[in-house]
């Protein structure tokens, strides 16, 4: 099911059936498997289900996936490489999300959420996008970060600055994360709030 790969596919296309029992709630169980069919790693996919007030293993994620027999594509040979980092607000706490987007297909190849943002996060982001992808002679389009710019020359890819045309596939793919993230954050604030009140 390649659209699950991307972040514009329906949660609800997700199957799972295979829960004996509902620890933790499917929306969060889906979202966990569509952000680490979307590259994020088990354990940043563990730490967005911690934002949630939920803990579980990186195996529990791990055998979700497998079950929902929605395994991760194979690595991709993308011509050009949208890369970008935003920031991601939950309530009064701050991450960073790294991502790289192919603009050709909007499909993302690889995220990396931190609590700040640094050179050596940015080289390490290229350096896992790097070994999951054969990313050697693809033009990476990255905007005004200087982070992103020194990582992309420290590993000899060859970049230019771009602010608009196949850039905004990552862009969308920023504002969707943004969306689903606040609706999630909202849900779970509103669910709390009249758990408190009774």
């Amino acid at each position: 099911m390649p659209e699950n790969a991307r972040l514009n596919g329906n949660v609800d296309q997700i199957d799972l059936e295979f829960v004996e029992r509902e620890a933790t709630p499917q929306l969060l169980m889906k979202l966990s498997i569509q952000l680490h069919l979307a590259g994020l790693s088990l354990s940043n996919t563990v730490s967005i289900l911690e934002i949630f007030g939920v803990e579980r293993a990186r195996s529990t994620v791990h055998n979700w996936v497998h079950k929902a027999d929605l395994q991760p594509e194979p690595g991709r040979c993308p011509d050009h490489i949208a890369v970008d980092e935003t920031v991601i607000q939950l309530d009064d706490e701050q991450y960073w999300l790294y991502a790289a987007v192919d603009p050709e297909t909007n499909e993302l190849l690889h995220t990396k959420l931190e609590p700040t943002t640094t050179k050596v996060l940015a080289h390490s982001f290229l350096t896992e996008l790097s070994e999951k992808h054969d990313v050697s002679d693809a033009v990476f389009l990255v905007d005004g970060s200087h982070s992103l710019q020194d990582a992309c020359q420290r590993h000899g890819f060859d970049f230019r600055d771009e602010k608009h045309g196949n850039r905004n596939a990552v862009e969308r793919v920023f504002r969707e994360i943004k969306r689903r993230t606040l609706c999630l954050s909202n849900c779970f604030s509103n669910a709390e709030t009249e758990t408190a009140d009774y």
